[in-house]
């Protein structure tokens, strides 16, 4: 099994950087995830880790991802998580120009079951949630464009179904509308950084993950 990359460890949490193509959490029907590489890593100085999910990405991305070490952290993080005291910084990378430099974006979105997927429309109809982020232009490469990306509502697929509805489906997001080549079971959505109020010691603190090291990610920041 391939080694964690780890950003950071303390007592209480440990926090990973997140290849994409791995889902978060241990499975039946997955020889390899995050929380068995996470798992894997603490058995080296503990006979029988805890390891609790407090959040997740979808297999398709990469980046920070946090792992309480006990089950009172665990608890203390999901009420920061209940409560947005989280704050999550993606990277997005879209073939298109955006029209904006800088916008947000307020829709609300279905969660499609049967195809696993989002659908977002415009006005609030039945079984619809409100979803809302803001993006910014930060660089451009041959590929495309950089957007960082601060969502103000946590749905399934959201930045991914949000950027498609506007005309820039993140590279690589076949299931949006992603006519460009990227790498298996992968996309160009990167969590990047995650604020949070640590729960010991009540300080502010942020943790940012490296960038996939491809040329798709080739940008001067």
């Amino acid at each position: 099994m391939p080694n964690v990359e780890i950003i950071e460890e303390n007592n209480d949490y440990i926090i990973v950087n997140k290849m994409a193509g791995l889902i978060s959490e241990k499975s039946p029907f997955e020889n390899i995830t995050v929380e068995n590489q996470v798992f894997d890593h603490l058995l080296k100085s503990k006979k029988k880790p805890y390891v609790g999910v407090i959040h997740r990405l979808d297999r398709v991305t990469s980046g920070v991802l946090i792992f309480a070490k006990k089950k009172s952290t665990l608890v203390e993080f999901n009420a920061l998580f209940s409560s947005r005291q989280m704050q999550k910084t993606y990277y997005a990378i879209v073939k298109n120009e955006p029209a904006k430099n800088k916008g947000q974006l307020n829709h609300y979105l279905i969660k499609n079951n049967l195809e696993k997927r989002a659908d977002i429309v415009e006005t609030k109809v039945k079984d619809a949630l409100q979803c809302s982020l803001s993006y910014l232009v930060i660089g451009k490469n041959d590929f495309g464009y950089l957007l960082e990306i601060k969502p103000k509502t946590g749905r399934f697929h959201q930045i991914r179904a949000q950027l498609a509805h506007i005309g820039l489906p993140i590279i690589g997001d076949e299931k949006y509308g992603s006519d460009q080549k990227y790498l298996p079971l992968s996309i160009c959505l990167h969590a990047q950084k995650i604020t949070y109020k640590d729960p010991s010691t009540k300080e502010l603190k942020s943790a940012e993950a490296s960038l996939p090291k491809n040329k798709f990610w080739a940008f001067s920041l």
